[in-house]
């Protein structure tokens, strides 16, 4: 009796609850319902369009990659770029747009396009910051102004993305190639600094061969930068008495020992 009492007093309760909040109940969750059928939708698209830009990705891919190992002529390689900008341009705000912007600008690098791959290296950086792959666009643009002759823009760009990305898997190169503007700029110990980091960092890879290579045409060249012999420091033996021992008895070879008694005879 007690137990049906209380779910009474219960029901009593949720009703007198439900009469107060009538309107909120009978408004308020259709409008829960509806702004989550809105973000499921919202979701929908934006997984269908990544789907869709990705399919298209990987179609320009295949139609314009190298087929069978085969090198690609710049002008391939300049269509290839219209091709990812153009799906770069069809699914933009996207993930797809980014690696099909960064793939561009290398197909124009690769065909010697430098102006133009500089541009797309830099609205990479400017409209996707927060990519993974935002070193990989830096190192683009300082491989851009390098390749047109711009030491001093180059020069820039390389230590930004040194100072900027520490850790990050470009950095070898970008230090090897400001190593190299720096041994043509007749700053040795600059270069060699560098060199030096890019051997032990990548010490199996080509690269890091490389580097011990450059290190040792720059000593060559300036032996000043040759690393100093280490001279052993110098061991006196010193003639006081080893510890722990007993001092050595002296014979005396004075001439002025007496001789011994005769011996007188009976």
């Amino acid at each position: 009796m007690q137990s049906d009492a209380t779910e009474s007093l219960s029901l009593l309760k949720l009703r007198d609850w439900y009469e107060a909040n009538k309107k909120i109940v009978n408004y308020g969750i259709p409008a829960v319902i509806l702004v989550g059928l809105v973000i499921w939708f919202v979701l929908y698209l934006q997984t269908a369009k990544e789907v869709r830009a990705g399919e298209a990705l990987t179609n320009v891919s295949m139609t314009h990659g190298p087929s069978s190992g085969a090198q690609q002529t710049d002008a391939a390689k300049a269509d290839a770029a219209k091709a990812f900008l153009n799906v770069a341009a069809e699914y933009p705000n996207s993930s797809v747009a980014a690696r099909a912007l960064l793939l561009a600008a290398g197909n124009l690098f690769d065909a010697g396009n430098y102006d133009e791959a500089k541009a797309q290296f830099q609205r990479f950086v400017r409209e996707h910051r927060d990519s993974p792959f935002i070193s990989q666009a830096l190192l683009g643009v300082a491989s851009s102004f390098d390749a047109q002759g711009q030491t001093t823009d180059a020069i820039a760009a390389y230590k930004d993305l040194i100072d900027h990305h520490p850790g990050d898997p470009v950095l070898p190169q970008a230090k090897f190639a400001l190593a190299r503007l720096y041994a043509a700029q007749e700053k040795p110990e600059l270069a060699k600094n560098l060199y030096e980091d890019v051997e032990h960092t990548d010490a199996y890879g080509s690269l890091g061969s490389e580097s011990g290579m450059r290190v040792e045409e720059l000593i060559i060249k300036y032996p000043s930068l040759a690393p100093k012999p280490v001279t052993p420091p110098s061991t006196l033996v010193s003639p006081s008495t080893p510890t722990g021992s007993q001092p050595i008895p002296t014979v005396s070879l004075s001439t002025n020992t007496a001789p011994p008694p005769k011996l007188e005879k009976k």
